[in-house]
């Protein structure tokens, strides 16, 4: 088995949703990561906050942040990610299980991140993580990977890609 797994799929397939449920079937490993979720106002996305796999919550993009670093209509705080994500003790010694929602545009900014994900796939860790259908650079260099297995997922398989990726881990991990 691969131990890096990819989910990717359109946006607003339910990427973050089969994460969080995966996160959930996986506890017992102590994965540690984060996800991401969409800040909500008034009736419309505003931007994107960070949550830790052990609680803690961070802002990624927001509307209202002025920022070099801009996707669409959100300024991208890189500073703030990054010293969020370097609280996440991704190489601790104890970490067999590395869950990360999710590659995409956004966090590609920060070097810091870029270096912690080609870190992660080359390690003996597990790592699980979604990642933006389309992309260049990060996105696509890593999908290229001989050493991934990437899942796409749709509204229809999501039950039966939770399934398969808990078996794969629990007998790596089980195992090793």
């Amino acid at each position: 088995m691969s131990k890096n797994i990819l989910i990717t799929g359109l946006p607003g397939c339910g990427k973050t949703t089969v994460f969080k449920r995966l996160v959930q079937r996986l506890k017992d490993f102590q994965p540690v990561g984060f996800y991401t979720q969409e800040i909500r106002e008034e009736g419309g996305r505003k931007g994107f906050e960070l949550t830790s796999l052990d609680g803690k919550n961070g802002l990624l993009a927001h509307v209202d942040l002025s920022s070099d670093f801009r996707v669409g209509r959100y300024g991208v705080d890189v500073a703030g990610f990054e010293a969020f994500i370097n609280r996440i003790p991704f190489s601790g010694k104890a970490t067999k299980l590395v869950m990360i929602d999710e590659i995409g545009k956004m966090e590609c900014f920060s070097e810091v991140f870029q270096r912690l994900i080609l870190g992660a796939l080359d390690s003996e860790k597990i790592f699980i993580a979604t990642i933006a259908l389309k992309g260049t650079g990060l996105i696509a260099k890593i999908k290229k990977r001989a050493d991934i297995r990437l899942f796409e997922i749709s509204r229809q398989n999501q039950d039966a890609i939770i399934s398969q990726v808990s078996r794969l881990v629990n007998s790596s991990l089980i195992k090793g």
